[in-house]
């Protein structure tokens, strides 16, 4: 199964579409996984119009859109517990790790936004994946997204960035 994370698209405060490259990436996939900050209704229709299966959360600008703030899916016999990060820097990753370990336990897998910054790494036991900004969208320097293979309780992750 392939797997498209994306996060703080921020569409319209920050930027205007998401690239034409990640969009081919995007409809091209299984599932796609968003961590929040879609940032309007228009932008949440436009990502549920481009995929046949969406798991997403709501993020600190999002308060709006009917959300939730944690959203658990089983793809490919892996656990992904996703929610946005919303807070502050200092923290946010025993904040998020916290949180998968509350939701589905230490095997899960954290996905998460807030911080515009790609990140995969284990924390607390815990394998945390941030895709950064799929708009590329302030404070990011470039857009990025994570793709990933999930067969088996395998997950192969895959950083992609404009």
């Amino acid at each position: 199964m392939d797997v498209a994370l994306i996060s703080d698209t921020h569409i319209p405060s920050r930027a205007s579409a998401i690239p034409d490259a990640f969009r081919e990436r995007i409809e091209a996939v299984d599932h796609v996984v968003h961590a929040g900050d879609f940032d309007s209704e228009g932008a949440l229709s436009n990502v549920r119009a481009m995929v046949p299966r969406l798991t997403a959360v709501g993020g600190n600008m999002d308060p709006r859109i009917g959300l939730p703030d944690v959203a658990t899916v089983d793809l490919g016999g892996v656990t992904f517990v996703v929610t946005h990060g919303t807070g502050s820097r200092r923290g946010y990753e025993d904040r998020v790790a916290g949180i998968v370990r509350e939701e589905a336990g230490p095997d899960a897998v954290g996905v998460a936004g807030h911080t515009h910054e790609v990140l995969d790494t284990t924390h607390g036991g815990v394998r945390l994946l941030n895709p950064g900004s799929a708009t590329g969208a302030s404070p990011a320097d470039r857009a990025t997204m994570l793709t990933a293979t999930v067969a088996d309780g395998d997950l192969d992750v895959t950083l992609h960035e404009q």
